[in-house]
């Protein structure tokens, strides 16, 4: 039986300044790569399951060759479709303490945003699959795009493989004319588990609860009904994860989650996290754990609590890729959160 997870979206230059210095500050960025969708990728093979990355990047290009080459180190099988448009980039500024991170895009006229539906053999790319995943992101790029998505969500399905889809709403990619709300429920229409924030859930779908999305307090009562909600508007969905971020500043968190899936609701252990060095990927890495958890572990209980064990983790290391094996998550889960010198 295939446990292959297969991923489709963007993949960017990820350009960062050293540290937590501002942008500049010093004249150098420090070069890695970072999407939502490649993110979950390796950090499935990183827990020890099988994964599959697939977008479109730019030919003749040796940016794009390192790409490849980066995924395979991390066990990732490359299904890269070289088409028209250029590599994107985004640049990230370490926030610290009550000083926010900052993301500034840079990916107009990128061979994803340029792809449409037809540019891509799903039957190919989907060959083995037993989980598909994507994400808010693409169909925010794009008209093209997001027709390119909603056809990528529809063959996973009608292939048999099971779809999740993180909502991952970005106010500041979606300008060419559509609001998300009008995009995102047709791909929710074929989602077995959707993965949210209560942002995402309001934003992208149109659903709303009593909820601040800028507060530090969270009623978890809200997002029950936040959930339930969303599982009245689409009958079909076996689930929804919904992340539960308490944001003191910029440096300390409190990170939690929870999961209802039609009959009960879950809540998952909760972290204090109080130096972040990045968060940034830290949401696709709780999908994959989500994802890893439900294809191997016996409970949603025990998927959820991975889920977030992995994302907490996440936490302390630079970059968009997670670099923890399952058996260092599991080591967090078991109460190996001291920091204690391993030796």
């Amino acid at each position: 039986m295939s446990n292959l997870v297969v991923t489709f979206g963007e993949i960017m230059l990820r350009l960062a300044p050293p540290g937590f210095e501002r942008f500049l500050q010093s004249p150098q960025f420090l070069a890695t790569f970072g999407g939502g969708e490649a993110n979950v990728a390796v950090a499935v093979a990183g827990f020890g399951g099988a994964s599959r990355f697939c977008t479109f990047l730019p030919p003749n290009n040796p940016i794009v060759d390192a790409f490849a080459g980066e995924l395979r180190r991390f066990g990732v099988e490359p299904a890269i479709v070289r088409a028209k448009g250029r590599f994107g980039i985004y640049f990230v500024e370490p926030g610290a303490n009550q000083r926010p991170s900052k993301v500034v895009y840079d990916r107009d006229g990128s061979s994803i945003a340029l792809a449409k539906p037809g540019d891509m053999n799903w039957s190919e790319a989907l060959r083995g699959a037993a989980w598909f995943h994507t994400t808010g992101i693409t169909p925010a790029l794009s008209q093209s795009a997001a027709d390119l998505a909603i056809e990528a969500v529809q063959s996973a399905k009608a292939g048999g493989a099971t779809v999740s889809l993180d909502l991952n709403y970005r106010k500041n990619l979606w300008k060419y004319g559509k609001a998300a709300k009008d995009v995102m429920p047709a791909l929710v229409k074929s989602t077995d588990f959707c993965i949210a924030n209560e942002e995402d859930v309001q934003a992208a779908l149109g659903l709303h609860a009593a909820v601040d999305v800028h507060s530090g307090e969270l009623d978890r009562n809200e997002y029950r009904k936040l959930a339930e909600t969303v599982l009245n508007a689409y009958p079909s969905l076996k689930g929804i994860a919904i992340t539960l971020r308490e944001s003191y500043s910029a440096s300390r968190n409190g990170w939690s989650a929870c999961f209802h899936n039609g009959t009960d609701f879950l809540l998952s252990n909760r972290y204090d996290i109080t130096h972040i060095v990045d968060r940034v990927g830290g949401g696709d890495c709780f999908a994959a754990g989500l994802i890893f958890g439900l294809m191997n572990l016996p409970s949603h209980q025990e998927s959820l609590d991975f889920a977030v064990a992995a994302s907490c983790l996440k936490h302390s290391i630079p970059g968009d890729f997670n670099r923890f094996t399952r058996a260092e998550v599991e080591g967090l889960l078991k109460g190996g959160g001291s920091g204690r010198v391993q030796r």
